[in-house]
């Protein structure tokens, strides 16, 4: 999927090089945000553990994961990763969104970018009604990632996800697919 400046694809095996390093030189960055991760976790076996997992998972319509390539300079290269985990059918027709950044290209306009990005496959693609996600209280640069890709605040979830060791509360927000349609209508208006 390709947008004004972003690339999303899966995680091939070429990728891991540059995957491993962007995340061990964000690590500090990331550790508040995400449960946690060692040292052991970037091993190759692991990664390749991972992309075998999410090859099947993509087959069997689950979960898809993306990696995000800014395309400054000519040439595409590793900024972040992006995931469409636990889609739901039948009278549910929903996926949960997740998101990373590396350090050095945090508030440059990537992410908003590739989850506007992916929006179309969610809705179009996929064919469902809601996507929703949750981030930290004090998160207010994913909170500004998804207000302005038209997802609206639906509440707050007490102890919701395990961050860093610890059970964290989270703000939900929420995009379905009237809203996109309608915010789509008045953008190509």
């Amino acid at each position: 999927m390709h947008g004004e400046r972003v690339v999303l694809r899966g995680p091939q095996p070429r990728d891991y090089r540059e995957w491993r390093t962007l995340r061990l030189e964000s690590r500090n960055f990331l550790k508040p945000f995400e449960p946690r991760w060692t040292e052991a976790d970037l091993a190759r076996s692991v990664y390749f553990a991972r992309l075998k997992r999410g090859q099947q998972e993509a087959e069997q319509g689950t979960d898809f994961t993306f990696f995000i390539f800014a395309l400054e300079h000519g040439e595409p290269h590793l900024v972040g990763g992006l995931t469409l985990s636990n889609i739901r059918r039948r009278a549910a027709q929903f996926v949960t969104l997740g998101y990373w950044m590396g350090e050095r290209y945090a508030g440059m306009g990537f992410m908003t970018e590739a989850v506007g990005t992916v929006l179309p496959f969610v809705f179009d693609t996929l064919g469902l009604h809601r996507i929703h996600a949750a981030f930290l209280p004090d998160n207010l640069a994913s909170r500004r990632v998804l207000e302005k890709n038209g997802f609206k605040e639906e509440g707050y979830a007490d102890k919701y996800l395990q961050i860093d060791g610890k059970w964290a509360d989270h703000v939900l927000f929420g995009l379905t697919r009237e809203h996109y349609e309608a915010r789509r209508r008045r953008r190509f208006a």
